[in-house]
């Protein structure tokens, strides 16, 4: 695991200084405690930080060719590099190396641009081929891994692991895109088709994109998608069997390193199942760390208390306080871009307890997108099936007004909380869906924006890019579409966002067996009554499982990662929350009408309404504006 910088002119070869690339690298350190490196030729700079995992003595970075007519920078690892080494051998390839990195200098001598489908892992890297004076950036299949690039004013196109590596560079202008605002608004995090910085874009999950000097810049290409178009017609005896062989070849590939390796557990289904793969592959004991809370209702730590009395791993657990809001200044140093997903709180205590023993942790990350173990899946097949019996013409009128005239209840049981149900039934699917996965509600965020803010939008809206991505997705029915569209937008901009970000603050490198390629595209085949069935989520999962892990575990009500925030904002917060609306950065941008953010902080202060995660939202964004903008 590693950063990597660069710049490539696009016109004409004119010289790099290694010293702004340099600087490039410096802007993200703890991606690569264990060394960095730049090369530069005309027209040309690449830098590399690394963090040691595979070949600690002979991977070094910007790694060349013998002939120099190849250089290379890499982050991620490929784990099925072993054998296609020993294809690259077979057909007379010499490698000086024992590492990963040079698998791709090989790789793409042999098969150009199509090695890239050969290799199985999470990866971004940026390869430069001086005979075509060429440029190439990839990103791994499910976006593990980030890249982040932008055009500059004098020719040049700079690349970076993460945005702050970009703003380094002097000649990147730096001004907001309000619609990523209007994108963080509604969902908490700003997807990867967009960026807080205008003009940044990011690499997109499964996609490569060819520079070619004196040539346009193209679009990016995409070599990688997932279907749901297609249904296996196996037994569920032999989709079971199937899905533990390709569990246990993911877990086993993801346990290759040349420093010590753990695993997080949490005590659910997806991490207990890596766990116990794990000990199932190793002679000795699994390294495993848990992060337990002082308040009974969100503590796990007696569930992976047993599953690693089960297994027999070497497992630490540290409880540490929910209120733990004294890391804010640092997430946001971090993630750069405004990030609400208050669990990355707990995801960065995790890692920070993993990095004190192991330098690599395998996360159970990707099976809730994978086998539809969200409960919106389930209330998207439910309500796809109910909007089924009744036309448009009687649905929308009928549901439509029962939900405008439903009381708005956040306090009252879920079961009682109908008025967003309803509104969702009265539309179609994909508006329901993207409605479900937002945290803020399109009205909600209309009332908020200032007038010029909402003019300066020019349409946009956030729902939209779900709606879109349902409707053009490979799929059979609405089950299919949403996690089409979560696999897509929801995994790499909020889930893998977190974890990378979060375990490279503390130089922990995380791998995600459950997001093996091979598994994801089994599970996209599977029969909707193997992914749900009554009520329970992640079906053949489970199912797989059972020999492995007892009934408690594998079917209990799903916890995750749980902060107080409400709590936060009535309480050791709460000059922060008055502070949005008045004094701060946000207040100051003219994007929001500070009457409307006032009133939130006020209602939520005294008890009227619960607005803890929108002002949890509000608060990361005045934070990004300052670390991004240098707004304060």
């Amino acid at each position: 695991m590693c950063g990597i910088a660069g710049i490539f002119h696009l016109e004409t070869a004119k010289p790099v200084d290694p010293a702004r690339v340099a600087r490039m690298l410096e802007a993200m350190p703890h991606r690569g405690p264990d060394g960095s490196g730049v090369w530069t030729a005309p027209g040309v700079g690449l830098g590399h930080l690394r963090l040691s995992i595979i070949d600690i003595g002979g991977g070094a970075q910007p790694m060349l060719t013998q002939d120099e007519s190849l250089a290379v920078v890499f982050n991620g690892e490929i784990y099925n590099f072993a054998q296609v080494r020993a294809e690259l051998v077979a057909k007379g390839h010499m490698f000086r190396t024992h590492s990963d990195t040079e698998v791709i200098l090989h790789g793409y001598r042999q098969w150009g641009e199509a090695c890239v489908e050969r290799f199985d892992g999470m990866f971004a890297f940026a390869l430069f081929d001086a005979r075509a004076q060429a440029l190439w950036l990839v990103r791994d299949r499910l976006g593990v891994k980030p890249l982040h690039y932008a055009q500059l004013s004098d020719g040049s196109l700079i690349f970076g692991s993460e945005l702050k590596s970009l703003i380094a560079h002097p000649l990147l202008r730096r001004a907001p895109d309000l619609t990523a605002v209007e994108d963080y608004m509604a969902y908490g995090y700003v997807p990867d088709d967009a960026c807080l910085v205008a003009g940044v874009k990011k690499l997109g999950a499964g996609e490569t994109l060819r520079l070619v000097r004196g040539r346009p810049m193209p679009a990016p290409v995409r070599y990688w998608d997932v279907s749901f178009a297609e249904r296996s017609r196996a037994t569920p005896q032999a989709l079971e069997e199937e899905l533990v062989a390709l569990l246990r070849a993911a877990v086993r590939s993801r346990m290759v390193a040349d420093v010590p390796l753990g695993a997080f557990l949490s005590g659910g289904v997806d991490s207990s199942s890596v766990v116990a793969l794990m000990a199932e592959a190793s002679g000795q004991a699994v390294k495993t760390c848990t992060i337990g809370f002082d308040v009974a209702a969100l503590d796990e730590t007696a569930y992976a208390d047993r599953v690693a009395r089960r297994f027999a791993t070497d497992h630490r657990t540290r409880i540490v306080s929910p209120d733990d809001y004294g890391l804010i200044d640092r997430l946001a140093h971090h993630f750069d871009e405004p990030f609400a997903d208050a669990s990355a709180l707990p995801t960065y205590r995790v890692c920070e307890l993993a990095r004190e023993q192991v330098t690599v942790a395998l996360s159970g990350d990707g099976a809730d997108e994978a086998f539809a173990g969200y409960r919106r899946h389930r209330f998207q097949l439910q309500g796809e099936r109910v909007r089924g019996l009744l036309p448009a013409s009687v649905r929308q009128p009928l549901f439509g007004t029962l939900g405008r005239y439903y009381p708005k209840a956040d306090w009252a049981p879920r079961v009682l909380r109908a008025k967003s149900t309803l509104l969702e039934l009265a539309g179609d699917g994909g508006e329901a869906y993207a409605a479900s996965v937002g945290i803020s509600p399109h009205a909600l965020r209309q009332r908020l924006y200032s007038a010029e803010f909402k003019t300066g939008l020019q349409g946009h809206r956030a729902e939209d890019r779900y709606v879109r991505a349902m409707r053009d997705a490979p799929a059979r029915d609405a089950l299919d579409r949403a996690q089409y569209a979560d696999i897509k937008i929801w995994l790499p901009g909020d889930i893998l966002t977190k974890t990378d970000r979060m375990s490279m603050a503390v130089s922990l490198e995380a791998r995600e067996p459950l997001l093996d390629h091979r598994l994801v595209e089994f599970a996209a085949r599977l029969p909707v009554n193997q992914r749900i069935r009554g009520n329970s989520g992640k079906y053949l999962l489970k199912k797989s499982m059972e020999a492995y892990l007892p009934q408690d575990i594998l079917y209990r009500t799903k916890m995750g990662f749980v902060t107080p925030i409400s709590a936060w904002f009535r309480g050791a917060l709460a000059g922060e929350a008055s502070a949005i609306a008045g004094g701060s950065a946000l207040a100051r941008t003219g994007w929001f009408d500070t009457a409307q953010l006032a009133r939130v902080a006020a209602d939520h202060r005294s008890g009227v309404s619960d607005h803890g995660r929108l002002l949890w939202q509000l608060l990361m964004l005045d934070k990004a504006l300052g670390t991004m903008f240098g707004l304060r």
